[in-house]
């Protein structure tokens, strides 16, 4: 028996400042919650595809696309692809450009997502949402869609000025548009220990948001950075790596955490606890 999370928990991975390891951690986590069992659906939200190919689908080739889904051209279950590495994904190419103009004049514009999830609820644990790095209607309705919100970040000094604007646009959105969302967990990414800035940050990140700090970090990794250009994620690129062994870490922590509230069977937890 494999433990289940009894509904699908909905988590945009987002941040508005590019290059924060924001898709490499989609993917990655997709990965490896798939690997611990869990029934993984990836979307990618972000015209740049880079979810996509970085799951092993032509980009290119790719039709529908969650482009369709999102302007009613075709449902989500017609449009998902299985992968070779366990989980689903929802493609994403450059048409996806053209859906800021294209939803202005579709009414309820910000619920289209969330309104696509709602025949395939039932068929995952785990929907994870690749949000584009920029606040536009895109991510309203990747963060519309979500129950909660992971953050990848550097720890730097621009990262903490980044980051007041993104939970200050959170708290927007669910005052108007989603009064269940809040902050999973901020992620720590392309963590460098030898840096007295980076230690800093950390340790101003842990002070003001406390347990929503992810005890995994994320280290710089080459083989975490070349994974995507063999359309892989890091644990079917190189498993030993130090890349892949933190995913599978953040993997484990997440669903330990969902275990203590009562998310998933006792059950499941153990079978996580189990592996390596």
């Amino acid at each position: 028996m494999k433990g289940r999370v009894d509904l699908a928990g909905i988590l945009a991975v987002t941040n508005q400042k590019g290059g924060v390891g924001k898709t490499t951690t989609a993917v990655n986590l997709s990965a490896c919650l798939a690997e611990a069992g869990q029934r993984v659906l990836l979307i990618d939200l972000d015209p740049q595809g880079n979810a996509t190919t970085g799951c092993g689908v032509v980009k290119r080739e790719a039709m529908p696309t969650v482009y369709q889904v999102l302007i009613g051209q075709a449902t989500l279950a017609a449009t998902r692809l299985g992968t070779s590495f366990g989980f689903d994904v929802l493609p994403a190419n450059r048409d996806l450009a053209g859906a800021e103009i294209d939803l202005i004049d579709i009414g309820q514009r910000e619920y289209r997502l969330r309104d696509a999830l709602a025949g395939i609820l039932g068929n995952y644990d785990f929907i994870i949402v690749d949000c584009p790095p920029a606040l536009n209607m895109l991510t309203v309705n990747g963060l519309v869609a979500a129950e909660a919100v992971m953050i990848p970040m550097q720890c730097e000094y621009y990262a903490l000025e980044g980051l007041s604007d993104l939970v200050a646009t959170l708290k927007k959105v669910r005052a108007k548009l989603n009064p269940v969302l809040e902050i999973e967990g901020l992620l720590r990414t392309m963590f460098d220990p030898r840096s007295t800035l980076t230690q800093h940050v950390s340790r101003e990140l842990e002070g003001h948001f406390g347990s929503k700090v992810y005890r995994t970090i994320i280290p710089r990794n080459v083989r975490l950075a070349e994974a995507p250009s063999y359309g892989k994620p890091v644990i079917a690129f190189d498993r030993s790596s130090k890349g892949a062994q933190a995913y599978l870490q953040l993997a484990r922590e997440i669903l330990e955490r969902r275990a203590s509230i009562g998310r998933i069977d006792a059950v499941g937890k153990a079978r996580i606890g189990s592996r390596t």
